[in-house]
């Protein structure tokens, strides 16, 4: 989660949540809208898309859908968090999840005893990683945060509804063995072929979630301190960092830790659709919120390659198109066209992409009050899947070669059995403005989609799935019911039955050609077999 939104995001949500909503009212905030001019890609003229389908194909892993993040760790324990968890992956097949807090105090693995020596209990760590493991998930371990018996600074509480402590620890040898204890308990209890195929992340956003002085060389001593008792533990145990906000640091971590011949086994970093240029990359431009997550992966990617490191694994272990509660991104269908361009414009670039977050089982900002308030993840509250869970679905039927089209709204792609799938959008910014959510459909013109496939086997025939306001859209229901705060039982079976994806239609397909309309905000996936 960025960390400079966090104390206006507290008070948003409170705020947001205690004011009753009707169906035709608003969300309103004082953030800045990136969105404010619709791209090209809203314009009403027909996109011409020609492909080969025995062409050269390049490698298309699905980097996006293979890690999600997540709340606190406590919150693994709860059944609906785990419900969906297995919603998710059964959608898309990912392999891991990320979570704050690990070390918290409300999973209870470190304290001292009366006579000031560590005492470790490994009883709700064990619960939680076992429940991934049962699912078929691995941990991302994001080591973090500090126990309030080796803080070095009790007052220092992050502005989370939970509170967890950002201070440095007051002794490193404390650290140092919990870190040691930890590793040693996780390799008995699983195996070191299992862990080693784990990822531990040294803390989260250091440059807004530390309160070492000055932040920089703090944050690198914990990260010293760390890589070297990991692998102190074990070589095969992989480690990095920085995990900052923004793309930051990257550059800098790299050096040092090349100079002081720390472990590094991948870089981390965390972006988001409405981080500013400024903070990103010291500019005064204004990049759109389309566009602003894969120009960040491209700077971290070319910083990589400059680097002493240049094949090093990157893992964008944050990212999604806001950092903020807005009803009209992340609740919305516009999360179909948007994560299909990043998608586009990240392909190549980065090798794993963690969508924050995989569901509204989720309290940072304190407990969840309503279903679609503008929460991160792909599920919301009372199990009802959002749009983005729908595009999602859709996406993971892309193939594993790309083909080359020239269109910046297409993605065509090839599988091992010569199945073609392609993804087709209509880009349009959210309802209104980003500062404010209205009820009601996206601005601009349906787009035709005009396909040409060459070398297409005459008896092809085409299969498609949409996510649009009509089509796999649970907030349109919401918004007629008048968005009721406290959805009845009757209510949330009709939410949940209008979140499904519509079903599949057939397409004529003659000689390689076929015409389709998207409407604005629009994604369309196609299987051509």
């Amino acid at each position: 989660m960025k960390a400079k939104s966090i104390y206006l995001l507290t008070g948003l949500w409170l705020g947001m949540l205690a004011t009753s909503v009707s169906a035709t009212g608003l969300f309103a905030t004082d953030l800045s809208a990136p969105d404010a001019a619709p791209p090209a890609t809203a314009a009403s003229a027909t996109v011409q898309i020609h492909v080969d389908a025995k062409a050269q194909g390049t490698p298309f892993p699905h980097f996006w859908e293979q890690m999600f993040g997540s709340g606190r760790a406590v919150l693994a324990l709860r059944d609906d968090y785990r419900s969906d968890l297995s919603a998710v992956h059964q959608a898309t097949g990912f392999s891991y999840i990320r979570f704050h807090g690990i070390f918290n105090d409300d999973v209870g693995l470190f304290h001292l005893d009366g006579n000031g020596k560590p005492v470790y209990n490994f009883s709700y760590v064990d619960e939680i990683y076992d429940g991934l493991i049962d699912r078929g998930i691995r941990p991302f371990v994001e080591l973090s945060f500090m126990p309030a018996d080796m803080t070095s600074d009790p007052k220092a509480l992050q502005a989370f509804w939970y509170h967890p402590n950002i201070a440095p620890p007051k002794d490193y040898a404390l650290w140092d063995g919990m870190i040691e204890a930890f590793a040693h308990h996780l390799i008995e209890r699983y195996g070191i072929d299992e862990v080693s195929q784990w990822y531990f992340e040294v803390w989260n956003e250091p440059n807004g979630f530390w309160a070492g002085k000055p932040v920089q060389p703090t944050y690198l001593t914990l990260y010293d301190h760390t890589a070297r008792a990991l692998k102190a533990v074990s070589p095969r145990l992989r480690v990095g960092g920085p995990a900052t906000a923004q793309g930051a640091m990257v550059s800098a971590f790299l050096a040092h830790t090349h100079a002081d011949q720390v472990p590094v086994d991948f870089v981390s970093t965390h972006v988001y659709g409405d981080d500013k240029a400024q903070d990103v990359f010291h500019t005064d431009e204004r990049i759109p919120r389309s566009e602003m997550v894969c120009r960040t992966v491209d700077k971290v990617h070319g910083e990589i390659l400059a680097s002493p490191y240049p094949k090093l694994p990157f893992i964008m272990s944050e990212f999604n198109a806001s950092y903020a509660n807005l009803p009209n991104v992340t609740d919305t269908v516009y999360m179909g066209p948007w994560m299909a361009n990043t998608i586009r414009e990240c392909a190549g670039k980065v090798d794993l992409m963690s969508y924050w977050a995989f569901s509204d089982v989720f309290e940072e900002q304190g407990v969840v009050q309503t279903p679609f308030y503008g929460g991160f993840g792909l599920i919301a509250a009372e199990r009802i899947p959002k749009p983005a869970y729908n595009a999602f679905a859709m996406l993971h039927r892309l193939g594993e070669q790309q083909l080359q089209v020239t269109s910046d709204s297409a993605i065509v792609t090839r599988r091992v059995d010569g199945t073609l799938v392609m993804a087709l959008w209509n880009y349009a910014p959210p309802v209104g403005d980003t500062a404010v959510y209205k009820v009601g459909e996206p601005s601009g013109s349906n787009r035709r989609f005009s396909v040409d496939i060459a070398s297409l086997p005459a008896t092809a025939h085409a299969t498609v799935w949409r996510l649009d306001q009509t089509h796999g859209n649970a907030v349109a229901a919401f918004d007629r019911m008048g968005r009721p705060a406290f959805p009845s039982r009757e209510q949330l079976v009709q939410l949940r039955a209008a979140a499904k994806p519509g079903v599949p239609e057939s397409l004529v397909v003659q000689n390689g050609r076929f015409d389709l309309d998207i409407p604005p905000q629009g994604l369309v996936v196609i299987e051509l077999r």
